[in-house]
């Protein structure tokens, strides 16, 4: 399996709007052909040092294999999610394989 983590930062001042647009977003990168399982969400209330809640949403999708996370990178879907890019100041992507 692959699975790919991805974390965003909102910019603050988005509207309920464009926050809606952003969470219709990412229910369509769950939605790929290429997707067996996906999730995404708030930072869960856990509170250890270790933990860092700074994100505003997280997204979770989990490939059978990499040529199925490449098959998802060129998707038209997540093309017209990309377009998107001004609504968060950052993102962070951990990519691993089990």
């Amino acid at each position: 399996m692959f699975v790919h983590s991805v974390y965003f930062w909102l910019k603050p001042e988005l509207s309920a709007s464009e926050k809606q647009t952003f969470l219709k977003g990412l229910d369509s990168l769950t939605k790929i052909h290429s997707v067996r399982y996906g999730w995404y969400g708030k930072p869960a209330a856990t509170d250890r040092p270790v933990i860092d809640r700074t994100y505003s949403y997280g997204l979770v999708v989990v490939f059978d294999n990499e040529a199925g996370h490449d098959a998802y990178q060129s998707d038209s879907v997540h093309d017209a999610f990309r377009g998107l890019k001004d609504l968060w100041i950052n993102v962070r992507i951990y990519d691993f394989e089990t």
